[in-house]
Order: C-alpha cells, then structure tokens, then sequence
C-alpha cells in the first residue's frame, strides 16, 4: 500500500499543476446546393461560440441556424457563419423550437446553460435531430435519465462534451488503460481534485436589458429578478456565474465534475452503472470530503490537488490535462501488452461526433455515459446538501426505500416551461 507520506509528497508535486456525408448515408434529404451535414447551434454564449468557430471551418459540416436569448449573441453568431461562407443567410431564433424546424438542419449543437439541457436535447431528439450536448449533461438525477430514455427512443447519435477521453494526448485513456489493467492492483482510493459545490441564489434584482428575453433565460428555473451576474448582456469572452448557483447548475462538482468523474466512471469499467452511496464529508459543513462508494469498496473522495490520482496496493497514478505520472515511475514506464486493456481511441471530439453520424455508431462519450458521470457529481452534492448518508441504485435511478432522496431527483418546473415528454 502507498503510505500517506508518499500521497502527500505526490499531492504537492502535482498541485505546482475531412468527413464527407451525403443525404443518403444520413437516410434522410435535406435542400441546398451542398452534401454537407445541416447544423443548428442550441446556445452561443462563450462556450457555444467556441465551438461554433471550430466546426465553421470544417467542409463536411455548414452552419444554417443559431439560437440564443440574447439578441446580440444570436447576432455575432450569424454574422460570424455569413462571414465564413459564400452566400450565407444564417437563420437567427430566440427559440429552440424554430431553430429545430428550420429547412436542412440534420444535428444540434447545444451550448445553453445547464438547467436548459433537459428540454433542448429532448426537444431535438424528437425532432429527428443528431446531438452534441455540453457537459454536464442534466441539472438533476431525474433529466439525466430521461436524456438516455429520449435519445435511445428516437435513435440519435448524442455526444456529450466531455472531451477528456478523445482528447489532451490520450493521458486520460491512458491512465484508465493502466488502472484496468491491473497495475496499481487492486484500487482502494481515488481523489478527485476539482472545486465548490453551488448555492441556492441569493442575487439582487437590477433592471433587466433590452434585448435579452430574461423570462426565457429562467426558462424551468424559478421566477426571479434579472441580475447581470447570471446573464451578462452582449457578447463577452468570460464564464458566466451561474454556475455558481443550484437553481442553473451545481458548481463546480457538476461543472469541472462532469470531467473528472467521467475519467474516474472509465478507468472502473462503470459507463453502464455507478456507485451504490454517497457520503456526506466527515467534518458536517466542510467544502471537501464527501464520498461516493462502488461496488468492491473503493472510494470516489472530493479532495486533493487538481485532477485525479489513483491509489492502489502497488502505487499511485496521477493524471490531469497536462500530464500523467506514477509512483513509483515504472508503472507508466512498462508498456501495456497485448493482454492488458486497451480503452476506444477517438480522432477529437467534435470529429468522433461527425464520424458518427456517418456510421450510425455510439459516440465515444454517448448519452449514457454523459448521464451517468454526471449523475456522481448530482450524487455528492446531494450529499453535500442534505449533510446525510445516501444508498444509491444506478440500475433503477433511485434511493431504495428512501423517500426524502427520492424527492431530490428532480425539482418543480415553472408553468410554461415543463420538462418535455418522451
């Protein structure tokens, strides 16, 4: 076993831390002079802007709408995709429902914040749309299924954002790769190093802009004054702070969570399960330690530096964007053979989804796998929240016998904005 000594030494030196598709292949036709995929961009705030900048370079794809709340927003986005093609005329909407009856749009990209990811995946879903979904997936345990249950019903291919399995070098998989194959023996503990949980929101009203639909923005969150923190007007190149809060999003547990538990569900072999409980932190009020339990023992904890470290019976393995390392050095250094695991490969993110589309084949981060990495981060701020012990059934999405915790799986939606149905 790796002594605390060797975690804390290891804890300080880390934490200085073309496709081409045509309408056949898409079984399905679409209108215009090109065979490229028809996209629809669902969000195009800093995020969805990003990747909007990316894909409009790509041949195999063509931009034809954008959506926002924000009139400024939806507008730099238009302009950005006229500017990029000849004989461009960018559909700009204010809302998704146009956006996905516009003529030739074949996939969505949805960049919106977190508490709108629930009805703008299932609203594609059925419209016959292919998806790529920003991490995290869902607000809560109970969208997070239902995701996995629409996008399985309409036959989607469904990307979720969580690009740290295709990307960053392959560190990730390799990690995973290691862990399966049984070089760290049996794993006991591992920590994941990522920040706070969110607040119920607590903001101050000012005058809401023109130009922004703020009603629309709330969308299924409670009705509350506008404030520029959740909001910002216009186009601006920072993260918005809702995040911050457990009305639109669960803090950094959901948010830099959805990456890192991703990784931790991959290198245990659990995108079809999870843990069994989550703990509250052992000091009642503390920001760190809360638990999350799988089947065999081995422990999920909130804590430690930045990224993931994995400890086992023969060391330790650390990996974040920048680097993967082990204690001792030699696990890293012997290659994996032929019998050892070796994890999907993926060619980028964004170009695993278009790959996709063309085959018909699961994403490398499908809905599911999405669903269920998020759901740990939903499962320790739920722990989080309520201070108290929690027995988890991933098979059955719910807290066996537990009344209280199953009430916490989803939350009242205002009148107007209820969750679609499948």
């Amino acid at each position: 076993m790796i002594s605390r000594r060797r975690f804390v030494a290891l804890s300080s030196a880390v934490a200085v831390a073309p496709l081409f598709l045509n309408a056949r292949v898409l079984g399905r036709s679409r209108p215009g002079p090109s065979n490229a995929l028809g996209l629809g961009f669902i969000g195009v705030g800093i995020q969805g802007r990003s990747l909007l900048n990316t894909l409009k370079k790509r041949d195999a794809v063509r931009i034809l709408a954008v959506c926002d709340v924000d009139s400024d927003r939806r507008l730099d986005a238009k302009k950005r995709v006229d500017t990029a093609y000849e004989n461009s005329d960018c559909a700009a909407f204010g809302h998704h429902a146009d956006l996905l009856a516009h003529p030739g749009i074949d996939a969505v990209v949805i960049a919106s914040p977190d508490h709108w990811h629930a009805h703008h995946v299932l609203d594609a879903a059925a419209a016959g749309k292919d998806i790529y979904c920003e991490k995290p997936l869902s607000l809560n345990l109970h969208e997070a299924r239902v995701m996995i249950e629409g996008v399985r019903k309409h036959g989607r291919v469904f990307q979720t954002g969580s690009q740290q399995r295709s990307e960053y070098a392959g560190r990730f998989r390799t990690a995973c790769e290691y862990v399966r194959s049984g070089r760290l023996g049996a794993v006991s503990t591992i920590h994941v190093g990522i920040g706070d949980t969110a607040r119920p929101c607590d903001l101050g009203a000012e005058n809401a802009p023109e130009g922004l639909d703020w009603d629309r923005w709330l969308g299924p969150a409670p009705l509350r004054p506008y404030n520029s923190i959740l909001s910002p007007r216009g186009v601006h190149d920072h993260y918005p702070r809702w995040r911050d809060y457990r009305e639109y999003s669960g803090g950094m547990i959901t948010d830099w969570g959805a990456h890192h538990f991703d990784i931790v569900q991959w290198a245990l072999g659990a995108d079809g399960s999870g843990p069994v409980r989550a703990l509250p932190p052992r000091e009642p009020g503390s920001l760190r330690g809360a638990r999350l339990i799988y089947p065999g023992g081995v422990e999920a904890v909130h804590d430690g530096p930045f990224g993931i470290t994995f400890i086992g019976e023969k060391g330790v393995i650390y990996v974040d964007r920048d680097r993967v390392e082990s204690i001792p050095g030699d696990i890293l250094r012997k290659p994996l053979g032929d019998k050892d695991i070796h994890l999907a490969k993926a060619t980028g993110h964004m170009q695993n989804w278009l790959d996709c589309i063309r085959t018909r084949e699961p994403c490398i981060c499908d809905v599911e796998i999405g669903a269920r990495s998020v759901a740990c981060c939903h499962l320790m701020n739920l722990a989080y929240w309520h201070g108290r012990p929690l027995t988890w059934d991933p098979t059955k999405w719910e807290f066996p016998g537990d009344d209280e915790a199953n009430g916490w799986r989803d939350y009242q939606r205002r009148a107007g904005y209820e969750l679609p149905t499948i």
